[in-house]
C-alpha cells in the first residue's frame, strides 16, 4: 500500500435529518458536492444521515449493504472522487426484527472500505428531558473496526460510543489516528458533555476526532445539539460550526498526530493487562 500521506482535507457535514429520506439524501448529496469543491478528500455525515425518526415509531426500513440508501452514497465518493463516510445507516441483521446502525466508508471509487455496526445503544431515562430505548430497534455490534487507507488510519465509532473510552483505547492500540464519531448528540447532554468528551478522546489517544453532527429540532419530540468540529491530538477545537446546516473542513496533518505521540508516549505506556481485565472476587 502507498505510504500515508501526510496532510490532507476533511469536510464534517452537520445536517438536520427528518423522517423524510429524499430530503435528506438531497441535502446529503448538496454537502457533499459544496464539500468537494472546497477541496475535502474526505466527507463524513452525522448519525442517521438518512433517516431521523420519532422515538418510539416504527424507525427507517432497513436495507442491505447493497441496498438504495448505501448505493447513493457510493455513487456520492465515485462522482467527487473522495472517501465518504456514510454517518448511519439502518442494515439488516440477518432474519431476526433488530437491525444495525451502521457507519460505512466508502472509497473515492465508491466501493466499500469498512463497516462498523454501533457498539453501545443508548438507553436512557432522563425525565422530561431525554428518554430514548435504541435497543428497542437496533442489534449491538460486537467488534471495533479500524480501516487503513492511503491518507491514514480511521478508526469508527458512533454517538453514544463516545462515552466509552476503552473503545477509543483498543482503536488506537490498532493504530488509528483519525477517530470519527458521527453523531446525533441530544440538546441536553450535548451542554454539558458533547466537546468535554470529544476532547478527552482526543487527548487521551493523541488522535484527531472528526465529529459530523445533527442539529436542531427533527420532530416535536427531538433536539439535536450540533457543534459539529474536529479536534486536533492536543485536544483543540481546530473547526466547528454550533449552529445551523453545512460544511466544516479542516486540514489533517499526521506528522503532528507522530510528534505528539512521540513526544508524550502516552499510549506506549498503556497497561494493555487492564483493558478488559475482570474483577476478582472477595
Amino acid at each position: 500500500m502507498t505510504p500515508p500521506a501526510r496532510v490532507f482535507t476533511v469536510a464534517a457535514v452537520q445536517m438536520r435529518s427528518t423522517d423524510d429520506r429524499k430530503r435528506n439524501l438531497d441535502a446529503a448529496e448538496s454537502f457533499a458536492a459544496e464539500a468537494a469543491g472546497r477541496g475535502a478528500d474526505v466527507i463524513a455525515f452525522p448519525e442517521n444521515v438518512a433517516d431521523l425518526r420519532v422515538e418510539g415509531g416504527s424507525g427507517p426500513s432497513a436495507e442491505l449493504l447493497s441496498g438504495p440508501t448505501a448505493r447513493r452514497f457510493a455513487v456520492m465518493a465515485a462522482r467527487h472522487r473522495a472517501w465518504i463516510l456514510a454517518g448511519t445507516i439502518a442494515l439488516r441483521n440477518g432474519p431476526g426484527r433488530k437491525r444495525s446502525n451502521a457507519s460505512i466508508l466508502f472509497t473515492p471509487d465508491g466501493t466499500v472500505a469498512a463497516v462498523y455496526r454501533k457498539m453501545h445503544l443508548f438507553d436512557v431515562e432522563i425525565p422530561k428531558r431525554a428518554v430514548f430505548r435504541e435497543s428497542r430497534i437496533v442489534a449491538a455490534g460486537d467488534t471495533p473496526v479500524v480501516a487503513v487507507t492511503p491518507l491514514a488510519t480511521f478508526g469508527l465509532s458512533i454517538c453514544y460510543d463516545l462515552r466509552f473510552p476503552e473503545l477509543y483505547r483498543h482503536l488506537a492500540i490498532a493504530g488509528a489516528e483519525v477517530l470519527f464519531v458521527p453523531s446525533a448528540f441530544t440538546a441536553y447532554t450535548g451542554r454539558s458533555h458533547w466537546t468535554a468528551l470529544l476532547r478527552a478522546r482526543a487527548i487521551e489517544n493523541l488522535a484527531y476526532v472528526v465529529a459530523p453532527a445533527q442539529w436542531g429540532r427533527h420532530h416535536a419530540g427531538r433536539r439535536s445539539f450540533g457543534h459539529t468540529c474536529v479536534i486536533d491530538p492536543w485536544g483543540r477545537v481546530v473547526a466547528e460550526r454550533a449552529r445551523g446546516t453545512g460544511v466544516v473542513l479542516a486540514r489533517i496533518d499526521l506528522a503532528r498526530v507522530a510528534r505528539f505521540r512521540r513526544e508524550l508516549p502516552a499510549l506506549s505506556h498503556i497497561r494493555r493487562e487492564l483493558l478488559g481485565r475482570r474483577r476478582s472476587s472477595a
